[in-house]
């Protein structure tokens, strides 16, 4: 097939390729893979065809696309790294003047973490467990310069707090697994930036961020790389974040340049089709359902801790959710809403407070719940990758619940299997793939899968969408409704995306410290006069305007009675 032409509008990147070096520049860069399947010969896929670009010091370059573009391959490239069965097959990488595609391994010890550093998308797969976080943050800082350790704790502890990190001083004393995912998140970034390096890949590094820490987070890196110079390549799948911080940006589909130009004219007048559905992808309009005379799963003054109970971080919550219904529950990192699907779960026994399912109190431990209760009762989870065994091929992973739950075995477990994979719009070809061989996308379709293959009257979705770009998500969000729709499911869907909560919610609960602080009907929720936390959480949407996030830290309006930031 012969390959596409991509198209240029006019950008400062183009200026940058025909004129001076820049610190980076990528010429011709290609990135193969070598994809094995059962009794399938091994064959080999093109991630990144032909891929240019030049970034000078001070600039920030946006890296858009779908799932499976090739953002995150070009990202690692700059590092001089690809993922295992990935090899750099073409081009160069021209790091300040050198190709480091051709340098040996102690010159790539030396550049990686003092001369370009990377922010991963997961900070909690990338932490080690058994070290704290302090200890992890200066590591690379301390490895390359000379500077003592007191000086650069100092450093990483006045990066905590530009990023919103609470009590800085000390949160560098704990482990990963004792802070939430979006704090973890920003403890990366201070990780990064600690070195301060010439050149730092952020991949995706407002993921799991709530919308009003976004806006700090986003001008804590815009204000870093204006005081330090450095440059960035900042890749993520929201294009009204990128338009905050970019000063270019180039649109990638299927390893290909696309579309690359000025931040400005992208976001108004944007020449290829693809980059114009990624500019407007329409939301999902979602009627509003009554809920049923009596909820299915129904919280009374619940109470959980942490720590024996030392923490307490949820504080007399009561909700109730029926079949075919929606219930929302969105707040910012650390609000208690993870740990309200744990308490439910039973993975965390609640300290107070009684949950029912289907008019049964359930047991408080997991433990002591009946298979059929663990049945009704399912979870699809934010970070797809670490839910799902690596080792497992799709038909071992969709096919232990119907075994675990219903005794399927041989024709019949394959049988299911297939319909499972029907219904979430993927091929039965896929079923004897690894985890590994699927798209982001791809595989939080498996986990739903999953989920269905207990048959259940409840799932409980963590953060389903928050990792996926707006074209897979939107995809996401329409098989979950049209599923709701078919059989007849309850879903508690966890955000912190106010647009999410638009378009799949029929009743939401606003959560702050632990609290229900708004909690109703979605039109009765996100309509004016709002209480002063969820009007901070509606002020902080992104929007696609240049200049947004400047506006909204101008225009926020918080209220000190409660609330933090």
């Amino acid at each position: 097939m012969e390959t596409p032409t991509p198209q240029y509008c006019k950008s400062s990147a183009d200026t940058d390729c025909k004129g001076g070096a820049g610190l980076l520049d990528i010429r011709n860069l290609r990135i193969e893979a070598t994809v094995a399947s059962v009794a399938e010969a091994p064959t080999v896929i093109r991630l990144v065809d032909d891929v240019s670009l030049t970034l000078k010091r001070g600039k920030v370059l946006g890296l858009i696309g779908e799932s499976g573009a090739g953002k995150s391959t070009i990202g690692l490239a700059c590092l001089g790294y690809a993922r295992g069965g990935v090899k750099i097959t073409g081009g160069e990488v021209i790091v300040n003047g050198r190709d480091i595609l051709k340098r040996d391994s102690g010159v790539m010890r030396e550049l990686r973490g003092r001369e370009v550093c990377y922010v991963a998308q997961s900070a909690a797969a990338a932490f080690n467990p058994a070290l704290r976080l302090i200890d992890q943050v200066v590591e690379a800082a301390l490895l390359h310069s000379s500077a003592a350790r007191a000086e650069v704790e100092k450093t990483a502890i006045s990066l905590f707090r530009s990023l919103s990190l609470p009590d800085p001083e000390n949160i560098g004393r704990r482990f990963p697994h004792q802070v939430s995912g979006g704090q973890l998140q920003r403890i990366m970034t201070a990780m990064a930036l600690c070195s301060e390096p010439d050149l730092i890949v952020f991949d995706e590094p407002t993921t799991a961020l709530d919308v009003t820490t976004q806006i700090d987070v986003l001008a804590s890196i815009r204000d870093a790389i204006r005081e330090t110079g450095v440059a960035a390549i900042y890749i993520s799948h929201d294009l009204s974040l990128v338009a905050q911080v970019a000063d270019d940006i180039m649109v990638l589909r299927h390893g290909q340049v696309v579309e690359s130009g000025v931040t400005d004219q992208m976001i108004k007048r944007p020449c290829e089709e693809y980059t114009k559905a990624l500019v407007s992808v329409n939301r999902i309009e979602h009627v509003e359902q009554l809920p049923g005379a009596l909820p299915f799963l129904s919280l009374r003054n619940v109470s959980a801790a942490y720590g024996g109970g030392a923490l307490r971080v949820l504080k007399d919550v009561s909700l109730n959710i029926s079949l075919g219904q929606t219930l929302a529950v969105v707040g910012e990192s650390g609000s208690g809403k993870s740990t309200l699907a744990r308490a439910i779960t039973g993975l965390l026994p609640p300290l107070d407070g009684s949950i029912t399912l289907g008019g049964k109190q359930l047991a408080k431990r997991l433990a002591d719940r009946t298979k059929e209760e663990l049945r009704q009762l399912q979870m699809i989870y934010q970070m797809a990758d670490m839910a799902m065994n690596p080792r497992h091929s799709v038909r071992e992973i969709i096919g232990r619940p119907l075994e675990f739950y219903f005794g399927l075995k041989g024709t019949e477990r394959d049988r299911q299997i297939t319909e499972l994979l029907d219904k979430i719009e993927m091929s039965k070809g896929f079923a004897d793939r690894y985890p590994a061989e699927l798209s982001g996308g791809q595989k939080q379709r498996v986990c739903i899968a999953r989920a269905l293959a207990a048959r259940p009257k409840l799932i409980i979705c963590d953060e389903v969408t928050s990792a996926l770009d707006p074209l897979v998500a939107n995809g996401i969000l329409k098989l979950l409704l049209a599923l709701q729709k078919k059989e007849d499911v309850g879903y508690l869907f966890i955000t912190h995306d106010i647009a999410t909560v638009e378009s799949v919610a029929d009743s939401i609960a606003v959560m702050h410290r632990g609290k229900v602080v708004r909690y109703g009907p979605k039109n009765y929720v996100l309509t004016p006069p709002f209480d002063s936390y969820t009007g901070l959480l509606m002020s902080s949407v992104p929007k696609m305007e240049i200049g947004w996030l400047e506006m909204a830290i101008t225009s926020r309006r918080i209220e000190t009675d409660g609330i933090a930031v």
